[in-house]
């Protein structure tokens, strides 16, 4: 009669036998994947809707500063980094002349209103509008992104993982420079 230690080793064995050509299982300690482009760049849209959150729930000035600080900095490698590299790899692989350029131009108005809180003292109520518009703009932004430029881009033969790589790293080196 097997042991459970024996029908444990038994069981990996078959399961191993039964992993697709190519494909080894992989054990839980294994080095994290790389994300995709993708999935990274859902990420940074989770952390600043979190941050917004956050900024609907603070009462203190010094603690609307900081969320909108970390709000704006957010954004901008954001948007830096799918400007330099998403937007051009995406853009190309569809031959997109629609998609892409109206996000851009979303980026830009972005930007228009992160000047105008960058660095401001949160004084009431004209500058909780503009984090909310801001909130807003983002949210459509993400929502087309999410549901109508990422699935296009995934469905192209883009290296998904390889362009992530270069986002992490380029974010990596924004975020240093801007510490």
């Amino acid at each position: 009669m097997a042991t459970a230690t024996q029908k444990t080793a038994s069981k990996k064995a078959t399961t191993a036998r039964k992993a697709p050509a190519g494909k080894t299982p992989r054990a839980k300690t294994a080095a994290p994947k790389a994300q995709d482009a993708t999935a990274l760049l859902r990420a940074d849209h989770q952390a600043v809707s979190a941050l917004f959150e956050q900024y609907e729930k603070a009462r203190a000035t010094t603690r609307k500063k900081d969320i909108v600080s970390r709000i704006c900095s957010e954004l901008t490698v954001h948007a830096q980094v799918e400007e330099e590299i998403f937007y051009p790899a995406v853009k190309q692989a569809l031959k997109d002349k629609e998609l892409i350029p109206e996000a851009t131009v979303e980026h830009a108005t972005l930007k228009d209103l992160i000047a105008q809180v960058e660095g401001v003292e949160p004084d009431g109520e004209m500058f909780d509008a503009k984090i909310k518009v801001l909130s807003e703009y983002v949210k459509h932004h993400v929502k087309e992104e999410q549901n109508e430029i990422f699935p296009k881009a995934r469905a192209t033969k883009l290296d998904m993982a390889a362009l992530g790589a270069e986002i992490a790293s380029r974010k990596q080196q924004l975020m240093a420079g801007a510490a």
